[in-house]
C-alpha cells in the first residue's frame, strides 16, 4: 500500500490521560503528535474501555489499538451505559468472569480478539504492573509500551510499524499485487481501450464517468496481458493461487472464479458433464439458467417437484415423489439450496435420495455464507464428505450475499475419492472441465472482479464466523421486534386496528427468553411435527429455515395450512410499493408476503427505518388516508381507477379480487403441476432459432382445440423460476411420476389458467404489473392488456 494510506487506518488510543497536564498526559500527547506529524498516521481517542468497546464493534478500519492498562474506569451504578456493557461482557464471557476495575482491560482485549484475530494490540503500562497482567493476555497482544522508558520518537515509530505490517497483511496476494501494479503508474499500451482511465478524459461524458468512479478503479481495470497477475483461463499464477485460497476457505477441492454471474457457473457445470440425450434430474424450482443449461446440452430432464404452502411460499422438494430410478440413471441432478424463501436442505440426509444421479449439483447462489456459522451445520454442499464416485458441484453468487462485485461468482467442486487420489484421473478431469470453463469464460476478465472474489474469501477466513454470528443475531432481533409490535397492537380497543404484519417463522422465535437459545439449529427445523407454522406436507425432518431470510406476511389469510380468506386483507404489493417510495427495496414480493435479506450489508439503521415505515403505513391505513396522499404518482397516472379512493378501500378491493380470481390457489396448482413434455427444451429452442414459432395470446391458446406447447420458458421474475418449459404442453399434465413413466397424462391447463387470472388482475389494477419472462403484452381495441407468448406454428 502507498505510504499515504496509513491515514486511512487510524490508531485507536484508549487512555484517560489524553490531554491531561501531567507526566502521563504530556508523554502520550508527544507520541500522538509524532504519529500525526512525522508518521502521517491518524488517531481516534477514547477515554474509557466502554467507549472503546463501541468503537471496536463499529469500525473495521482500525490500524492498531494502543490501550492503557492502568486506566481506572469507574463502575458507578448511575452509569447505565457502563452497567449495560458489564452485563454484555458477563453474557459473552460467563457470569463467573470477574469484571473488576483492573479486569476491564482484559475484557476489552478478549472482545477485540473475538472480532479481529489479527489487529495489533499494544498495552501501555507502568514499571510495576507487569505482574498484574494475566499470561493469557500477553498471548493475545502484540507488544507492550512501557511508560516513560523509550522516547516518543522511538515509540511512535514502533506503533507506525505495527500499522504498516497489519495493513499490508490485510491484502490477500492477488489484490496486493494489483494494488502494487496500479501504483507503479505505468504507461499502458494494451487493452482496455481507455488505458487506465485516460480515454474517458477526451469528452465531457467520459470525464463525468471518470470523476464518478475515480482514477484507481479505472487504472485497476487491466487486460489479460498482465503476466504479474496470472491467468484466469488456465488458473495460473496469482489468479490460480487466489482460486486455491478460496477453495480452502469454502471447503472445496477446487474453486473457480466465474465473472459472468452464477447463471454462467451453472452452464459451465452442466456443459462439463452432460451430453445430448442424457437423463437429468432437476429441481422444478431451479433458476432459469439451469433450464437454459438443458437447452445447451440437449439433456432429457425429469423434475423434482417442490412443495408450496397455501400462501405461495416455496418449500423443499418432496423426495418421496422423485422417480424411482436405478443408481446413476441420471447423469446430473440439480437441487436449489437454499430456496428463494430460505428453506435449506440437510444435505447429509438428502444425498441418499440422489444416488440415482452420477453427479450432484447444488445451486447455492443465495447461500454462500453457510460454512461460516454452526447453525447451518450439515446444510450446505461443501460440508459433505468426498464421495466414492460422485462429483459434487456448488454454485455461489458471491456477489449476492457476500461482498464480491456484481456478476462475480464462484464454482466449487468436491472431487470423488477415485479422482482425488489418482493424478492421471485428476488431470483428465481438469482438462475436460476447463474446456467447458474456457467455452463460457471471457478472454478479457475484469481484474477488479477477481480481486473482489479473493477479498470476499479473505474476509470470511479472517472473521466470517463473527460477522455472521452478528448478522444472525440482528436478524433474530428484528424478527422478535416485529412479533413484539404485533402483540402490542393486539391490545388496541378498536378491532379494526388490532392488526400488524407478521413473520413466517416458528412461533418459538418470538417466545424465547434470549437470543442465545435461538442460535441452536433445532429451533429452525422444518418437519412434519411443526406444519402449523410452515404449511408444507413434509414427511421427515430434512430442511430448516435460514434465519437471515425474513419473510413478512400481511393480513388476508388465517393459516398457511388450510388458507381461508379473512375479511380484512392487505396485499403485499401495496406495502412493498409504499416501502419502495420510502427508499426501502424488498427482494421479492408475493400476494400476501414479501422477502427481506438480512445480509452482510444490513445495518441497524436499515432495520430501524423499516420498522418506522411499517408503523407509518399502518397509521395511514388505519386513518383511512387518501390514496392520492400515499401514492400520488399512481393516482395521477391512473385517475380512472384510483382517484378519490382511500388506502384502505384500495387494499380491500385488491384483496377481494385476489380471492375472487383465486390467484393463490391457481398459482399453487400451476407451480405444482408437471406439464406434459412434448419435446425436449433444446428442440423447442431450435424451433425459435429457425423461426418456426409465432406469438399467440393466452386467450387464443385457451379457446383453441389445438394442443399448444410453449416455445420458450415462462418465468415470473423474481424469483426466476419457470412455470412451464419450452416444449411443454399448456393443455396437459402428468398426474404423477408413475403416469409420466407410462407416458400417461390428463387434461390440465393450470399454468395457462393462472396466467389468464394474472392478466385479469393486472387489467383491474394497472401499475401492479409483474415481470414475467416469456410473456409479452399487447392491447386489444378496448385498451385491455393481453398476455401473449411464443408457440410453434405447427404441432411438434
Amino acid at each position: 500500500m502507498k505510504k499515504m494510506d496509513k491515514a486511512l487506518w487510524p490508531i485507536l488510543i484508549v487512555s484517560d490521560q489524553i490531554g491531561m497536564k501531567n507526566d502521563s498526559g504530556i508523554w502520550l500527547d508527544r507520541i500522538a503528535e509524532k504519529l500525526i506529524k512525522d508518521q502521517d498516521c491518524s488517531i481516534i481517542y477514547s477515554s474509557s474501555y466502554t467507549d472503546a468497546c463501541d468503537i471496536v464493534r463499529s469500525r473495521e478500519d482500525l490500524g492498531t489499538v494502543l490501550m492503557d492498562w492502568d486506566l481506572k474506569e469507574a463502575r458507578e451504578k448511575t452509569s447505565l451505559k457502563n452497567g449495560v456493557w458489564l452485563d454484555q461482557m458477563a453474557m459473552r464471557y460467563g457470569e463467573n468472569h470477574k469484571f473488576s476495575d483492573r479486569m476491564h482491560a482484559s475484557a476489552l482485549v478478549e472482545l477485540i480478539r473475538q472480532i479481529n484475530k489479527n489487529i495489533p494490540i499494544l498495552l501501555m503500562t507502568s514499571h510495576g504492573s507487569v505482574a498484574e497482567i494475566p499470561s493469557e493476555i500477553f498471548s493475545q497482544i502484540n507488544g507492550t509500551v512501557w511508560k516513560f522508558t523509550d522516547t516518543p520518537e522511538f515509540l511512535s515509530g514502533r506503533i507506525e510499524r505495527n500499522v504498516l505490517d497489519y495493513t499490508a497483511a490485510t491484502l490477500p496476494p492477488f489484490f496486493s499485487e494489483l494494488v502494487r501494479y496500479v501504483n507503479e503508474y505505468k504507461y499502458a499500451w494494451h487493452t482496455p481501450g481507455h488505458m487506465g482511465g485516460q480515454g474517458f478524459l477526451r469528452s465531457p461524458s467520459g470525464t463525468a464517468f471518470h470523476k464518478f468512479f475515480g482514477e484507481e478503479v479505472l487504472r485497476a481495470d487491466l487486460s489479460i496481458s498482465v503476466p504479474e497477475l496470472g491467468s484466469l483461463l488456465d488458473h495460473s499464477g496469482l489468479t490460480g493461487d487466489a482460486e486455491k485460497y478460496s477453495a480452502s476457505v469454502f471447503g472445496a477441492s477446487e474453486t473457480y472464479y466465474v465473472l459472468n454471474g452464477t447463471s454462467t457457473v451453472n452452464q459451465i457445470i452442466w456443459r462439463s458433464e452432460v451430453s445430448a440425450n442424457e437423463n437429468t434430474l432437476v429441481d422444478r424450482n431451479c433458476h432459469k439458467s439451469l433450464n437454459y443449461a438443458m437447452v445447451i446440452t440437449d439433456a432429457k430432464p425429469d423434475y423434482m417437484v417442490p412443495l408450496r404452502n397455501k400462501m405461495g411460499i416455496i418449500g423443499p422438494v418432496e423426495f418421496d415423489l422423485i422417480p424411482n430410478k436405478s443408481e446413476d440413471y441420471y447423469k446430473m441432478s440439480a437441487l436449489t439450496n437454499s430456496t428463494y424463501d430460505g428453506v435449506c436442505y440437510d444435505v447429509t440426509k438428502v444425498i441418499s435420495k440422489l444416488n440415482c444421479a452420477q453427479n450432484w449439483h447444488f445451486d447455492e447462489a443465495w447461500y454462500a455464507y453457510a460454512k461460516f456459522h454452526p447453525i447451518y451445520k450439515d446444510h450446505f454442499s461443501m460440508d459433505v464428505k468426498p464421495q466414492e464416485d460422485k462429483l459434487i458441484f456448488a454454485s455461489h453468487s458471491t456477489h449476492k450475499l457476500l461482498t464480491a462485485f456484481s456478476q462475480a461468482s464462484m464454482l466449487h467442486i468436491k472431487l470423488p475419492n477415485d479422482i482425488a487420489c489418482d493424478a492421471e484421473k485428476t488431470e483428465l478431469y481438469k482438462t475436460r472441465f476447463n474446456e467447458s470453463y474456457m467455452m463460457h469464460g471471457s478472454t478479457s476478465p475484469q481484474y477488479n472482479m477477481v480481486a473482489s472474489l479473493e477479498v470476499a474469501s479473505k474476509m470470511m477466513h479472517d472473521n466470517g464466523e463473527v460477522v455472521f454470528d452478528n448478522i444472525i443475531r440482528e436478524a433474530i432481533e428484528l424478527r422478535r421486534k416485529i412479533v413484539s409490535i404485533k402483540k402490542e397492537q393486539s391490545f388496541n380497543t378498536d378491532e379494526t386496528k388490532k392488526w400488524f404484519f407478521d413473520l413466517w417463522q416458528p412461533p418459538e422465535i418470538g417466545e424465547a427468553d434470549t437470543i442465545e437459545t435461538l442460535l441452536d439449529q433445532q429451533n429452525w427445523l422444518i418437519g412434519p411435527n411443526n406444519k402449523a407454522w410452515h404449511g408444507f406436507d413434509i414427511k421427515t425432518d430434512y430442511a430448516m429455515l435460514d434465519p437471515t431470510k425474513i419473510t413478512f406476511t400481511c393480513p388476508g389469510f388465517n393459516s398457511v395450512e388450510g388458507v381461508k380468506a379473512t375479511e380484512q386483507g392487505i396485499p403485499a404489493a401495496v406495502v412493498t410499493n409504499y416501502l419502495i417510495d420510502k427508499g426501502i427495496v424488498c427482494e421479492k414480493s408475493d400476494y400476501y408476503s414479501w422477502l427481506l435479506l438480512n445480509s452482510i450489508g444490513t445495518t441497524k439503521g436499515k432495520q430501524g427505518t423499516l420498522i418506522s415505515e411499517l408503523l407509518k403505513f399502518k397509521a395511514l391505513y388505519d386513518s383511512n388516508a387518501l390514496l392520492s396522499d400515499v401514492f400520488p404518482t399512481l393516482v395521477h397516472k391512473y385517475p380512472k381507477q384510483y382517484e378519490h379512493k382511500t388506502l384502505k378501500a384500495h387494499c380491500d378491493e385488491m384483496h377481494q379480487a385476489i380471492c375472487q380470481l383465486k390467484l393463490l390457489e391457481k398459482m399453487e396448482a400451476a407451480f405444482k403441476s408437471l406439464p406434459k413434455q412434448v419435446v425436449k427444451p433444446r428442440a423447442a429452442y431450435d424451433g425459435v432459432v429457425k423461426g418456426l414459432v409465432s406469438y399467440k395470446t393466452l386467450n387464443e391458446i385457451k379457446a383453441s382445440d389445438q394442443e399448444y406447447t410453449a416455445g420458450v420458458m415462462v418465468v415470473p421474475y423474481p424469483p426466476g423460476i419457470p412455470m412451464i418449459m419450452g416444449g411443454e404442453s399448456f393443455m396437459y399434465t402428468y398426474k404423477d411420476y408413475e403416469n409420466k413413466a407410462k407416458g400417461e397424462f390428463v387434461k390440465n391447463s393450470s399454468v395457462l389458467d393462472y396466467l389468464l387470472m394474472r392478466q385479469d388482475f393486472e387489467n383491474a389494477f394497472p401499475g401492479y404489473e409483474g415481470d414475467i419472462h416469456g410473456i409479452e403484452r399487447t392491447t386489444d381495441a378496448e385498451g385491455k392488456v393481453l398476455f401473449m407468448t411464443l408457440v410453434p406454428k405447427t404441432n411438434l
